[in-house]
């Protein structure tokens, strides 16, 4: 049984799949059972002692999602770690798209294991080629200086419509997009990207309430997998809303090309974070933006940049 396993195990209520299956009343599936794939797919395979296995759900688009190609790296990086060693940042390029139909290989090598720092280096392959790289540093818990930027002030998430509600006048527009099954409960602040598109350009500024979709294990390392994967879901929206276009809806050519996040404080990702992004810059046919994420309490627990390349069709 693998770690994440035992750790699911341990807590019946984060494993079991109630029946029947919620959805949204577009009949989207949601809740648990989906939270419990996400749990699922970032259980590697182990084939050998510093290589792992990892799949793409079946619905999943043309191209695997990049957030959970990070999360996957970040598990196999993670799986040769001790356990008293937590991941405080990781770097990561986006090289080729990744193949959903075929098995995703993680080969870690072990950079450095310190007195306080461990550091591991992954690369993600299909078809004999690198699609993926990261690389991840992991420190034992120690005490220092500690300040942190205040949370902006925002509406509370249960005031706010969720992500079905918005999307539902916009669904069919967005096509398969919309119909994806979603483990992250995403509730926006500011408007959406697709509907901003209606009202203009505004400032390149988003931010979104999430948190995983039910219940998850005590697995440290899963709630940080759980949070670089669900970074990658809204953060180039606020380059987005500076023009006023959005993907599938607009002319718009987009992927990750690289990924950044450090980890600063602990957190539960079944637990609403806000995700604060703003977007400094878009040139050369690549976009820039950064996130800020906080916890309920209003503390700062990650910190995330990213570029993607964006370009216009002609």
């Amino acid at each position: 049984m693998t770690e994440l396993a035992r750790a699911a195990a341990a807590d019946p209520a984060a494993a079991t799949s109630p029946e029947p299956v919620p959805t949204t009343p577009d009949g989207v599936p949601r809740g648990q059972p989906v939270l419990d794939r996400l749990v699922a797919l970032l259980d590697l395979e182990r084939i050998e002692e510093n290589i792992f296995r990892g799949v793409s759900p079946a619905e999943s688009p043309v191209r695997v999602f990049g957030g959970q190609v990070a999360g996957q790296a970040l598990v196999a990086a993670g799986r040769t770690v001790p356990e008293d060693r937590h991941v405080h940042s990781l770097h990561a390029y986006f090289i080729r798209p990744g193949d959903p139909r075929v098995p995703i290989v993680y080969e870690v090598d072990r950079i450095r294991d310190g007195r306080s720092f461990t550091t591991r280096r992954v690369v993600a392959i299909q078809h004999g080629k690198a699609i993926f790289s990261l690389s991840a540093s992991f420190q034992l818990r120690e005490h220092g200086l500690d300040h942190a930027d205040a949370m902006p002030e925002v509406p509370d998430p249960e005031s706010l419509p969720s992500f079905a509600d918005r999307v539902s006048e916009y669904g069919a527009r967005l096509g398969d997009m919309a119909k994806l099954p979603r483990p992250i409960d995403l509730r926006y602040v500011t408007e959406p990207a697709f509907l901003s598109r209606e009202s203009g350009p505004r400032d390149a500024r988003h931010q979104v309430w999430m948190r995983a979709d039910g219940s998850l294990p005590d697995n440290d390392l899963l709630h940080v997998c759980v949070l670089a994967y669900a970074s990658d879901m809204t953060l180039l929206d606020a380059v987005l809303v500076r023009h006023g276009v959005y993907w599938g809806l607009d002319r718009v050519i987009g992927a990750s090309l690289d990924h950044a996040m450090w980890f600063h404080r602990p957190f539960r990702a079944d637990e609403w974070v806000l995700y604060d992004c703003a977007s400094p810059s878009a040139s050369g046919g690549r976009g820039l933006a950064t996130g800020r994420f906080f916890d309920r309490d209003g503390t700062l627990i990650a910190t995330v940049v990213q570029e993607g390349l964006l370009r216009i069709a002609s």
